[in-house]
């Protein structure tokens, strides 16, 4: 798959406001600052269409970005980052959980880990929860360029092994690794169960 055009439709905390045009979806998720947007940025060849920042915790909507007009790739907010207010981290949790229950228009979700930190209760609790809804989930290890090969090597294989994954993608928006491979694995997904 080649990326052709990129916009960014609609930042949304409630149903009303998610596009209506039918056009099929796939949600990144992942701990706050793990580099979604950055990888979002990478995936379109565009340096600050998804915004980013060095604060974790600034992504509280959920943005929606129509790919070649033929898909979204959807940015859910960030989790885990605890001086987020309990009450917030609350209400951020159950929009992306209403968004995941009744969104028949989702086609995948792809979990995006850091390869640098353990996967905790967080992670295992996202993937129990995510095995229910049906979909395909990719797991995608960013900031893979911050490692050396063997250290990566070791990092996913861990990963794996912790979480019960077959595989693992490894990524880096600095240097592109592995997006090739990533527009691939998506544009499968959408060929296998169009909108």
């Amino acid at each position: 798959m080649k990326i052709h055009s990129a916009e960014f439709t609609v930042s949304a905390v409630a149903a009303a406001q998610y596009p209506s045009d039918g056009l099929p979806e796939i949600a990144l998720v992942g701990r706050s600052n793990v580099g979604k947007s950055s990888m979002i940025n990478r995936l379109i060849n565009r340096r600050n269409l998804a915004k980013t920042s060095s604060t974790p915790g600034k992504t509280r909507t959920i943005n929606f970005y129509r790919i070649n007009n033929a898909f979204y790739l959807v940015d859910l907010p960030g989790y885990g980052y605890a001086k987020v207010p309990v009450s917030e981290r609350r209400a951020w949790k159950g929009v992306v959980e209403r968004y995941f229950r009744n969104r028949r228009t989702l086609k995948a979700v792809v979990v995006v880990l850091d390869p640098r930190r353990d996967p905790g209760e967080l992670e295992g609790s996202l993937y129990r929860w995510l095995a229910g809804l049906e979909v395909p989930v990719l797991t995608v290890l960013t900031k893979c360029d911050k490692l050396s090969a063997n250290r990566l090597f070791n990092r996913m294989a861990a990963i794996k092994k912790e979480l019960g994954l077959d595989e693992v993608l490894a990524f880096s928006s600095l240097t592109g690794r592995g997006k090739v491979d990533f527009l691939k694995k998506i544009d499968n997904i959408l060929k296998a169960d169009p909108a």
